[in-house]
């Protein structure tokens, strides 16, 4: 069978509050341990914008009410091959950005144990993986231009 990279899309998730931009990072139980912002594997049937929405209800519990999308893509490698993900060797993702209104999240259990509101540095800092701080750059950039 053909390896291949399973679609998701990235998704750096934020609040505005007194002027300030607040990210939101989850610590990771599934597959691994360590903080991310929201991310999932999509379905090709639906609209990027669709899967958007849907995995940041998933991971959030909160519906977006601002979406960009970036024309930044990416891949990387899964560290082993995962029961739930056979016949994938890594990812291959898009990036988004959505912005969420309520300071409280209501996690997927499955997948994450804890989630932080952090400024920009402290975000920068918290995330586990280089390919998300680089998002996060991106997304910040845009966001402090405004």
């Amino acid at each position: 069978m053909e390896k291949r990279y399973r679609k998701a899309v990235f998704i750096v998730t934020y609040r505005k509050e007194k002027n300030k931009i607040n990210y939101l990072v989850l610590k990771r139980k599934l597959h691994w341990t360590g903080w991310e912002f929201p991310k999932g594997g999509i379905d090709s049937k639906k609209s990027m914008l669709d899967e958007v929405r849907r995995e940041t209800k998933e991971e959030t519990g909160q519906f977006p009410f601002k979406i960009k999308s970036f024309n930044k893509k990416g891949k990387y490698l899964y560290e082993k091959e995962y029961p739930d993900r056979k016949g994938f060797i890594g990812q291959s993702y898009r990036l988004f950005s959505a912005e969420i209104k309520n300071k409280k999240v209501i996690l997927d259990k499955r997948e994450h144990s804890a989630y932080k509101w952090l400024d920009f540095e402290n975000a920068y800092k918290k995330l586990t993986f280089p390919n998300q701080r680089i998002c996060l750059n991106i997304v910040n950039n845009l966001l402090m231009k405004r």
